[in-house]
């Protein structure tokens, strides 16, 4: 039987990185159904470190958190997660901030953009309870997620997904448009982690990561309800780029940032 403190330390050695004990605490209170706060305040519980042992392992080969535990937090929201999906950031949650700021009424139909874990979508459903919404996405696989996800959450009667292509086909308008598209152009570097485990149909968008923009935007004046509201997440140097394509569709485009003070995310408003 071991300490918590004496696995914490062993395993943040191994584990490595700027996150390593973060990560050791994170896989601990998986590993032993102790909420993580009990562990680092109780320190004396005794554990059985087999099992831990090989999450650790998993971890040190470089195996994200959330596949290891198969669960991530977004939005106060206990999401399940899957090789299938990108990884819910904390930076997307600054598509929920600026919609929730630039709403003057609440939304009654929001419509996901590549919903992959239904992550946006079910953010958006818990701040707008009369809401309800539509999430689309090209893979079935993050659709069945998605789907999970929305019954984990207890959004299941609010929430439906669809395989499409973006919005191509959808006849229906909507009050809010949340999307996070693939924007990593091929050639840029990408750390090993993202690169070896994350499905690269949501990563990659050509050869400047502007593709699916190219396609999204265009769709937007058609899917849109009057004084509508679209929120694009963007890589950090693409606002610019953003803006400039943004003005071709005649609609309102404004830039906000995260909280580490970079572009995040473009606001698309309709008439």
């Amino acid at each position: 039987m071991n300490s918590v403190i004496d696995l914490l330390k062993a395993a943040a050695t191994r584990i490595g990185g700027d996150t390593a004990r973060l990560d050791a605490e994170v896989l601990l209170a998986h590993a032993t159904g102790i909420p993580r706060g009990e562990l680092l305040l109780n320190q004396q519980h005794s554990i059985e470190p087999q099992h831990y042992e090989t999450m650790v392992k998993r971890r040190a080969a470089g195996e994200p958190v959330a596949h290891i535990t198969g669960t991530r937090e977004f939005w106060s929201l206990d999401l399940i997660v899957t090789p299938d999906v990108l990884i819910p950031r904390p930076d997307s949650e600054t598509l929920i901030e600026v919609a929730l700021r630039l709403r003057k009424s609440p939304p009654q139909r929001i419509l996901d953009l590549g919903t992959g874990s239904g992550a946006l979508l079910l953010a958006a459903l818990t701040e707008w309870p009369a809401a309800t919404g539509l999430g689309i996405d090209a893979s079935r696989a993050a659709l069945a997620v998605a789907q999970a996800n929305a019954t984990r959450t207890g959004l299941a009667a609010r929430a439906n997904f669809c395989l499409g292509n973006w919005g191509a086909g959808l006849v229906e308008r909507f009050d809010l448009i949340l999307c996070n598209p693939p924007y990593i152009g091929t050639g840029e570097a990408l750390s090993d982690e993202v690169r070896a485990h994350e499905p690269a149909s949501a990563l990659f968008a050509g050869q400047d990561g502007l593709d699916d923009y190219r396609r999204i935007l265009p769709q937007l004046p058609g899917l849109l309800a009057e004084a509508g509201l679209t929120v694009l997440e963007i890589g950090h140097e693409q606002g610019p780029a953003l803006m400039a394509m943004a003005a071709a569709t005649a609609m309102a485009a404004t830039l906000y940032q995260d909280l580490a003070g970079r572009d995040r995310c473009v606001a698309l408003r309709s008439g």
